[in-house]
């Protein structure tokens, strides 16, 4: 998600290194440390504006969240939003960073969830591995989950949709509550991205899919 340039962006980032952790690969292995608990971990790649994950640590305060997110101009609105609250999100921790590098940040089994909502469809054949969903990523996802981790993904595009139930399939992961239609019966658990909300006032269906990294793989 790009957002209009916001020339102050990085300043505010930068004042704030409680809650945007600068130099993130040093916490590799220890952010239990940074939250000072041992609670689960779950991260979002691509957390865009921050509304998901801002919305599922308030929900959950004994999970820890991270939300990851390469824009600086995109990653401030979630750092906004967490400074607006009164007293914060103590759960809630934001990476300025690639999430191409998430094995750089996060040790094998050190995250128990990863979400994956409304990514780039990057709907050209030859961009397919471009795609969050591509095999090279499930690798990488693999590298940081525990052996029965898993996925949570949401996504306005059948195609991409279709694409992520095929690879996901073929790289033996177990697929579990597909949904075509979210919002047909919609649970009570769900948290609307700020994709998610428009689409769905437009009447385009949104389909989910949570998939677990088989517990038989080395």
């Amino acid at each position: 998600m790009r957002s209009r340039f916001k020339p102050w962006a990085a300043d505010l980032l930068d004042t704030h290194p409680e809650i945007v952790i600068p130099n993130p690969e040093q916490q590799k292995g220890n952010w239990h440390e940074v939250f000072g608990n041992n609670h689960p971990l779950h991260i979002e790649a691509g957390t865009g504006k921050g509304r998901f994950i801002s919305g599922m640590a308030k929900a959950n305060p004994d999970i820890n969240y991270i939300g990851i997110e390469l824009f600086d101009s995109v990653i401030v609105t979630a750092l906004e939003s967490i400074l607006d609250e009164k007293n914060g999100i103590p759960n809630l921790r934001l990476l300025k960073v690639n999430a191409r590098k998430i094995a750089d940040y996060f040790e094998k089994g050190e995250v128990d969830r990863l979400y994956l909502n409304f990514s780039d469809p990057w709907p050209k054949t030859r961009h397919a591995k471009r795609r969050l969903t591509h095999e090279s990523f499930l690798k990488l996802y693999e590298a940081v989950l525990p052996k029965n981790g898993e996925i949570h993904f949401k996504t306005d595009n059948r195609r991409l949709f279709e694409y992520s139930l095929t690879s996901i399939s073929e790289y033996g992961m177990l697929l579990k509550d597909v949904s075509l239609d979210l919002h047909d019966n919609e649970p009570k658990w769900n948290i609307m991205t700020e994709y998610e909300e428009k689409f769905s006032k437009k009447g385009q269906p949104i389909y989910r899919m949570e998939a677990q990294f088989s517990v038989s793989y080395s």
